[in-house]
């Protein structure tokens, strides 16, 4: 988490249509965050992350020359890999958004979203947290995601993990909020926390999303399986 981050939150725009960006700058800027580059295409999008270091970079996803995809492996596997992604999508349920959260993004936004909610989750990725519902996490990587042998000998030795850690990982997976993994597991919400932190930590991961899309891949948890 950054804790005590100061300064106004500084934004990046990547969007095809000049219409979508214009609008979001001025909500943005209405509520004192920076936006300092607006980009057409993935390429630009890289480019203008590379020469700003945004905070955080609103991502669409079908874009020419370069799409939201590729635009957001190549800036979290970059220098830059500290800023954070949310991509944009006219559905709830995409293939490609699971592409993307597989690469890092921290979240995923409708592009009907209200003005506050856009606001609001700019502030939530900022902070180091991730944007998506436990529930859509859910029934977006059910829908996706595939096993990953290669990956799981990798990338992700869930050997690493406690077996407590093992138990909160498997339940944040079906869709459960701290709150409910608590409940679940008679602890503390801090406590909660801790682990899924020390898990983030161990996994080397950035955030909740990707902690459940591992989950899947590696096959501790199926598709279908009950929350």
């Amino acid at each position: 988490m950054d804790v005590g981050v100061t300064g106004p939150l500084r934004v990046v725009i990547a969007d095809d249509q000049a219409l979508v960006r214009t609008g979001f700058r001025m909500i943005l800027t209405a509520d004192g965050i920076e936006v300092v580059a607006e980009a057409a295409d993935g390429a630009e999008a890289v480019a203008a992350v590379r020469r700003t270091r945004p905070d955080a970079v609103l991502m669409d996803v079908r874009m020419p020359r370069m799409d939201g995809l590729e635009a957001t492996r190549r800036i979290l596997s970059g220098d830059a890999s500290e800023t954070r992604v949310l991509i944009l999508t006219t559905y709830d349920l995409d293939q490609y958004v699971y592409a993307a959260l597989t690469a890092g993004a921290s979240g995923f936004l409708l592009k009907d979203v209200t003005p506050e909610h856009l606001v609001a989750a700019l502030r939530l990725v900022r902070s180091g947290d991730a944007l998506l519902a436990p529930a859509i996490t859910r029934r977006l990587i059910e829908r996706f995601a595939r096993r990953d042998e290669a990956k799981a000998a990798l990338h992700r030795d869930l050997s690493e993990l406690t077996p407590r850690e093992l138990e909160v990982l498997r339940l944040l997976a079906t869709g459960l909020t701290n709150a409910e993994l608590a409940d679940r597991l008679t602890i503390s919400p801090t406590t909660v926390k801790t682990h899924v932190a020390r898990i983030l930590s161990k996994l080397g991961l950035r955030d909740r999303v990707q902690a459940v899309v591992v989950a899947y891949e590696t096959g501790l948890v199926s598709p279908g399986a009950p929350g």
